[in-house]
């Protein structure tokens, strides 16, 4: 058997067992070590170990449980409760405000964590059971909070930026940025949306009563400073690693730090908040390390197979596509992928191969890094297996079906689709920011 049929089996069985419902890690770890020993005998089994060494020698790792940490301490001191709160009063007398309000809030939390699973957690504890309560659409809302969440993956401090950068060998820095006008751009899409089917349609999403909206403007201004304190966490963050006065590590560990000092300072730091932070941070960390580590031993199978050279000569040879062309492919295999395997197994398994054969073409690999991105955004809403649609299954409340979460995501996956292809024609929406701030 060839080496490329060899590459070709090994990823068809991974997509078969995934069908399984078997865990992420526990597949593409199988599938990795079977292949192992069927290719180089007793010795293969030594990849799983080797796979180990190399995370556990992987130093900017540090920062994944340092993000995590941060954004459920902000969540379980309901420092988020009181930024909905702000964006409650100030949007609530607009039609259909309280989603705008609660895009304003996914774009707010994704600035201090960088995960999308934090801003689903708290969108559908925190805005879904308020809106409901005034009677929004509730499809309509289910794919406010579906989006919204998303958008944690492409805003600064994105951990799936982070991780790309290490694969990359781009700066984590030049990331962040290129991510920050897509980001906003796609909120503001999302926004205008919501904005335009509640003109037509006021039903989907009611204005506040007038007796709720006469509230004294110095009050209002009062509940402003809900924000001050996630922008002080951010700039501490963010702020200090841009302007090089921290490295990417220790930016994570102030942004753990700033979290508890602002849970402090609301006085909601105790010893239930504590446990519930590090008992959720253990849980998705433990499960970041076994996906990369499963998917760190899959691509060096594929790595020792000659897989990136095949791939590249299929692309350019075999199919003898132009660079567009094969861009435009790679980004469709992502959205397949994504309907079943998360972002971070994508990431560690296609990047290796597709990282490469971009900058071969001649693409930048920091606006790559953004089309990926968003293409893991999509890849998040899209049936049958999409992540964001069994999280919110899980935490929607009864009278929300799964029928209603499928179809909430249909024009939000469009308007993402139609972000994705403005960022394909006009890259300068991802570069400018980073060329701007490089250039000094």
């Amino acid at each position: 058997m060839s080496y490329e049929m060899i590459a070709l089996v090994m990823f068809l069985g991974m997509m078969g067992l995934l069908l399984t419902g078997q865990r992420v890690f526990g597949v593409i770890g199988f599938v990795a070590v079977t292949a192992a020993l069927f290719l180089w005998g007793n010795g293969g089994a030594e990849l799983g170990f080797s796979a180990a060494m190399k995370l556990m020698k992987w130093y900017p790792l540090l920062t994944l449980p340092m993000f995590i940490f941060m954004g459920y301490m902000l969540s379980e001191s309901r420092i988020a409760d009181d930024l909905y709160r702000m964006f409650h009063v100030w949007s609530g007398p607009v039609r259909g405000g309280l989603a705008i309000g609660t895009i304003g809030l996914m774009v707010a939390i994704s600035a201090m964590n960088g995960l999308s699973v934090a801003g689903m957690a708290i969108g559908a504890t925190i805005a879904l059971p308020e809106m409901l309560r005034r009677g929004y659409d509730k499809v309509m809302i289910t794919g406010v909070i579906q989006a919204g969440s998303s958008l944690g993956i492409l805003v600064p401090p994105s951990v799936v930026l982070v991780l790309y950068g290490m694969i990359a060998r781009v700066p984590v820095g030049k990331l962040w940025l290129a991510g920050v006008l897509p980001g906003l751009m796609m909120a503001a899409l999302f926004i205008i949306y919501i904005a335009i089917r509640c003109w037509k349609n006021p039903k989907l999403g009611p204005a506040l009563p007038k007796e709720e909206r006469d509230m004294p403007l110095a009050e209002k201004l009062k509940l402003l400073r809900a924000g001050l304190l996630p922008l002080f966490i951010f700039f501490s963050m963010t702020g200090l690693f841009l302007m090089g006065v921290t490295s990417l590590v220790e930016s994570s560990a102030v942004g753990a730090v700033t979290s508890m000092i602002a849970a402090a300072i609301k006085g909601r730091l105790n010893w239930q908040v504590m446990h519930a932070v590090m008992k959720k941070t253990l849980a998705i960390t433990a499960m970041f390390m076994w996906i990369i580590l499963a998917a760190l031993a899959f691509g060096a199978v594929f790595d020792g197979l000659g897989a990136v050279k095949a791939i590249e000569a299929f692309f350019t040879k075999d199919l003898g596509l132009g660079p567009w062309e094969i861009l435009i492919l790679m980004q469709i295999s992502y959205l397949i992928m994504g309907m079943f395997l998360d972002d971070t197994a994508m990431l560690i398994i296609v990047a290796p191969l597709y990282v490469p054969l971009v900058k071969a073409l001649g693409f930048d690999l920091v606006w790559y890094g953004v089309l990926y991105t968003i293409t893991c955004q999509i890849a998040y809403m899209t049936p049958p297996f999409g992540y964001n649609l069994f999280l919110m299954r899980a935490m929607a409340p009864p009278e929300i079906t799964l029928h209603d979460i499928y179809r909430s995501i249909i024009p939000f996956v469009l308007i993402m689709i139609l972000g994705l292809s403005l960022v394909i024609a006009f890259p300068d929406i991802a570069l400018w920011l980073p060329e701007q701030f490089y250039s000094r």
